[in-house]
């Protein structure tokens, strides 16, 4: 029965928003999960294609992923985590701290009992230490896809009717995606 799957909800539960925001906040009955069931297959190969893997759109992939869906994320850039994690909020931070860093060095140490002598910046070093940063990130999304079986795309994805988007690959080609 119902209840026994744990499907029906307490008589105090207000009424199931019916948007995908409630669908994806959802738990997925305890009866279902171990059955690794496709919940709300459309008859194509992906429940649901996200178009974007910036905080938005990762963070709905993995979820999704987490319910049971059959999940494709795409994204233009090639590296997910979107503007703020790949040449925004990330980089900007990693680059003001190591500046904050020299400033120190150079007004703050002296005053402190630290001598400091012939303090130098090289931008090449710090380029490379926010590259760094940004990568360790971007490869943990990655590898947030992979424990959670979600698949990526990497190209610009278009929609192209109410279940299907066409994606212009990074390395060339076009991809449907069905979902």
């Amino acid at each position: 029965t119902a209840t026994q799957l744990g499907l029906q909800r307490p008589s105090s539960a207000r009424p199931r928003d019916r948007s995908l925001a409630a669908m994806l906040s959802a738990r997925v009955p305890p009866a279902l999960a171990p059955a690794g069931r496709r919940l709300f297959s459309s008859g194509g190969p992906y429940d649901l294609c996200i178009v974007g893997g910036g905080p938005g759109g990762y963070v709905a992939a993995i979820k999704a992923a987490q319910l049971g869906l059959k999940t494709v994320c795409v994204e233009r850039r090639g590296r997910l985590g979107g503007t703020c994690l790949n040449v925004g909020c990330i980089p900007s931070k990693s680059l003001l701290h190591n500046s904050h860093l020299y400033h120190q060095a150079q007004h703050d140490f002296a005053s402190r009992g630290i001598k400091v002598s012939g303090v130098e910046m090289d931008l090449g070093v710090m380029m490379k230490q926010k590259e760094k940063s940004v990568d360790t990130l971007t490869k943990g999304i990655e590898m947030l896809f992979k424990h959670n079986k979600v698949d990526y795309i990497k190209g610009h994805g278009t929609l192209k009717g109410p279940n299907s988007v066409s994606v212009s690959l990074m390395d060339g080609g076009e991809q449907a995606v069905e979902a």
